[in-house]
């Protein structure tokens, strides 16, 4: 169980990237998440948070590729809304 959690949240960061979102101290938001089982919960704080420990997520893109976003959200079974709560915490480029 606690694999296939890892590879999700690993996964879900991809999909991230691959719409558009460039995630500054990417390491240590990776290794936060590794360390919990419950990381959708993790990912959504530091999305709103984490710029206190340099984890920040960026546009590059990503406006345009909305709902590709949405689409990760919903893959990886994040609440409703989460989408569009990350989406106001993403950073200009």
């Amino acid at each position: 169980m606690g694999r296939l959690c890892e590879e999700s949240y690993a996964e879900f960061l991809d999909s991230l990237k691959a719409a558009g979102v460039e995630i500054a101290n990417e390491c240590e938001l990776r290794e936060r998440l590794a360390e919990t089982a419950r990381w959708r919960f993790a990912f959504m704080t530091m999305a709103q948070n984490g710029k206190a420990i340099g984890i920040r997520f960026i546009d590059h893109g990503a406006r345009q590729n909305k709902a590709r976003i949405r689409r990760a959200f919903a893959r990886y079974a994040f609440p409703d809304n989460s989408d569009s709560v990350f989406a106001a915490n993403l950073a200009a480029d």
